[in-house]
């Protein structure tokens, strides 16, 4: 019993790492380890709990149904598998709504041929694997999903999830870019206050169904969106976006990791031919104890940050990393275009970050491998793949799903009843401390029949 409980302390460190503000288990939190402005959104705390028990696509019991149901909210699962959206994407349009992901009876939830677009506010979803792909469509043939993004929201939590494959962005946070006369009401109008936390974005296809061609993006943060929060995520193999943060946009990032990105890390735009006739307003990246690895496909001398447009960019960087694939320090900052567009550098953070637990720079990368994407508890072998070769220096960018596996077969449902007793309802964590279908504080490598042989002498 004791080594048991040990265990579990253990897991809980390290899958529930604080971000966690003073009072780790404040009511006012979303759930323990909450962060940013959108840490205290209510999400569906309240409403009534609906329970998805079908892995069909649509129709009573499946979690298309339950989304669309208007009004406060819990999503919980009695089934675990894969649900196959056959490139229908999920729209959110209804507020007050908690997708808790980490109900589910193992392997979890798992949507393919998908994308989510969040559409309304006071949303959280977590532990759900979202793996988009082409799917067989014809390069440049018109598929364009997002794995996720948020769409004119505010008052949202993407935590503990895993976005694959995305023929767009990975994860993002979107919206029109002028709403209104004046930059408040342009802030008022797209989406802010979003909190990404603890995610895996990888793999985002290159040269793949998006009608414009090479579209292999991390996170796009569009234009005047304010309140965004990227901490202890982790975006792998991805041409550029990792993030692209746009005209007058707002974000923090704490404690990320960006491994192998080809063409750009982090980077601001402000684009003249999207802002002709509006007044610029200058961006803001705050950045700390984030890690910049470069991988086979990353350029020679890839900067951390680089500063496209015309607009200016407010920014202010502590404690962050950036190497090459053999370790060699690359450049802070770079540019892509020869305007007047300037980076100012600030003294202080420029959004609050004291609520955040901060890790020293050298930790991020042991920490968020250990607990980045759905279910670390009870890992699916993609985010083994992916995350194995992040650690191994291995990997590259790609243009369809079949060159590194395929979607996930759609079996028999493990089914297990969702018991409320067993839950707390306010912050949908469960109350023994152990997960559905967790078996071991870390994840596990897959080993091939040769190599566990050789390991175990079985």
């Amino acid at each position: 019993m004791a080594v048991r409980t040990w265990i579990t302390a253990f897991f809980l460190a390290i899958v529930q790492p604080a971000g966690l503000v003073a009072a780790a288990h404040a009511t006012t939190l979303a759930f323990p380890g909450a962060v940013g402005p959108a840490a205290t959104t209510v999400g569906g705390r309240g409403g009534q709990i609906l329970r998805v028990t079908t892995l069909a696509p649509d129709g009573p019991g499946s979690l298309k149904a339950a989304i669309e149901t208007p009004g406060p909210r819990i999503i919980v699962f009695e089934v675990g598998g894969v649900i196959d959206l056959g490139r229908q994407t999920i729209d959110i349009k209804h507020p007050y709504l908690t997708i808790a992901g980490q109900t589910a009876p193992g392997p979890g939830i798992t949507l393919i041929r998908t994308g989510i677009d969040v559409r309304t506010h006071d949303v959280i979803i977590r532990h759900l694997r979202v793996y988009t792909g082409a799917d067989g469509q014809a390069k440049r043939s018109g598929w364009e999903a997002d794995a996720l993004s948020t769409v004119a929201a505010h008052n949202v939590i993407i935590d503990h999830c895993t976005f694959l494959w995305a023929i767009d962005e990975n994860m993002s946070a979107s919206g029109p870019r002028f709403t209104g006369k004046t930059v408040d009401d342009w802030r008022g109008g797209t989406s802010r206050n979003i909190s990404f936390s603890n995610n895996l974005a990888a793999e985002g296809l290159a040269d793949a169904s998006h009608p414009k061609g090479e579209h292999s993006k991390g996170s796009l943060i569009h234009d005047n969106a304010t309140g965004i929060v990227f901490y202890r995520n982790v975006w792998a193999h991805n041409v550029e976006r990792n993030p692209l943060v746009k005209g007058g946009a707002q974000v923090l990032m704490i404690n990320n990791l960006i491994y192998n990105p080809q063409h750009r890390a982090v980077h601001y735009n402000l684009m003249n031919l999207e802002w002709v006739g509006q007044p610029y307003v200058t961006g803001e990246i705050t950045a700390i104890g984030n890690v910049l690895r470069g991988g086979n496909d990353t350029d020679d001398g890839l900067p951390f940050l680089m500063l496209g447009g015309d607009g200016d960019l407010a920014y202010y960087g502590k404690d962050n990393l950036a190497v090459d694939r053999h370790g060699k320090p690359l450049p802070e900052f770079g540019r892509y275009g020869e305007t007047r567009a300037q980076l100012i550098r600030a003294k202080a953070p420029l959004a609050p970050t004291g609520a955040y637990r901060i890790l020293p720079v050298r930790d991020v990368e042991t920490s968020v491998l250990a607990t980045a994407g759905a279910r670390p508890w009870a890992r699916d072998p993609e985010e083994i793949r992916v995350l194995y070769f992040i650690a191994e220096g291995r990997g590259e960018v790609i243009d369809d799903e079949r060159e590194v596996s395929a979607y996930p077969k759609v079996k028999e449902a493990v089914r297990a009843p969702f018991v409320e007793s067993a839950w707390d309802l306010a912050t949908m964590e469960p109350n023994s401390g152990l997960y559905p279908g967790q078996t071991a504080p870390t994840p596990q490598e897959i080993l091939s029949p040769r190599d566990r042989a050789s390991r175990t002498g079985q």
